[in-house]
């Protein structure tokens, strides 16, 4: 019965968070914003709902490793794998300002994750925790990130042509309203399940908390990244694929642990250091791409998909 609901939330995960991200970018569209803003936000934010939900859910229930794992796990899935599956599929463009703005911001969001974490090192403090201070920085940037996203939504109304007719604008609004909040209903409850049945198999096998946050709620909550970069890449709006990857990297450090160390102090295994040295280097390994001509293209997909495979391998063989 426990693996069941364990799909039954990731299905409602990845279903709501369709759902969420289509009515979410249908009401982007009508209030007249840039593909690549309704990647680096709503669909950034509603697929990185899921990893909200889960980690928020593991905050106040105590699974503090699920939380920081899950969230760490998440930015290296969404780097290595979706970025290397996507362009694989299909080429992906980088748009100038992600390469200036967006991935500088992901770095610097991991760089500030590794620094408020090591208390041992920095401050001789008898463990590693993510204190509600530390919280507390993360939402400030969190702000900063949302003044400069609000900036550019002003700066791409200008020249954004309305491709909405005006006599269904009433309809589609109510339409896809509905759509967005059954899909984050969906997936609240799906991120509730999800987190109490994988904490379950994870005792049952005497796997980690760390581990099960790193690999099976890291990827079930991945999915919709997963998706929704691939749906986007096939329909040639890279734009909103690769928006979509960096929003939600900078969306799961920034917001995700913000608001989860607030809610309760995060203690850190010592072994997600290894990871977020990872999540770092693929961070710069993404922006190296992103420069060859402006775009990642197959074989570089193919490069990124195969260090994740190598990443996961290592991983379980060290817990």
């Amino acid at each position: 019965m426990v693996y069941i609901l364990l799909l039954v939330g990731f299905a409602l995960l990845i279903k709501g968070a369709d759902y969420f991200v289509d009515g979410s970018a249908a009401i982007a569209s009508l209030l007249r914003v840039s593909p690549l803003l309704v990647g680096l936000t709503i669909v950034a934010f509603g697929t990185g709902a899921p990893e909200a939900t889960v980690s928020i859910i593991a905050a106040l229930e105590g699974n503090t490793d699920v939380t920081v794992g899950n969230v760490v796990g998440s930015n290296i899935i969404n780097t290595a794998l979706v970025v290397g599956v996507t362009a694989f599929i299909y080429p992906l463009k980088v748009e100038r300002a992600t390469i200036k703005k967006e991935i500088p911001l992901a770095f610097l969001a991991s760089i500030a994750l590794l620094i408020l974490m090591s208390d041992q090192l920095l401050q001789g403090a008898p463990a590693n925790v993510l204190s509600r201070s530390d919280g507390i920085v993360f939402l400030l940037f969190f702000c900063i990130f949302l003044y400069y996203v609000i900036e550019m939504a002003r700066n791409s109304r200008e020249t954004f042509v309305e491709e909405n007719d005006a006599t269904n604008t009433q309809h589609t609004w109510g339409k896809n309203i509905l759509l967005s909040l059954g899909g984050l209903a969906a997936i609240i409850f799906g991120g509730y399940l999800v987190v109490e049945n994988s904490t379950v198999i994870a005792y049952t096998f005497g796997m980690s908390e760390t581990l099960v946050g790193l690999t099976i709620v890291a990827i079930g909550s991945s999915l919709p990244e997963l998706v929704i970069s691939v749906t986007a890449a096939l329909k040639k709006q890279s734009e909103i694929a690769l928006g979509n990857i960096v929003g939600s990297s900078i969306f799961n450090i920034l917001f995700v642990l913000g608001v989860s160390s607030i809610i309760t102090p995060l203690s850190v295994d010592p072994k997600i250091f290894f990871d977020v040295i990872v999540m770092i280097v693929l961070t710069v390994e993404l922006f190296i791409f992103s420069r060859t001509e402006y775009r990642v293209g197959k074989t570089e997909g193919v490069m990124m998909s195969v260090a994740y495979i190598l990443y996961l391998v290592i991983i379980i063989i060290r817990n």
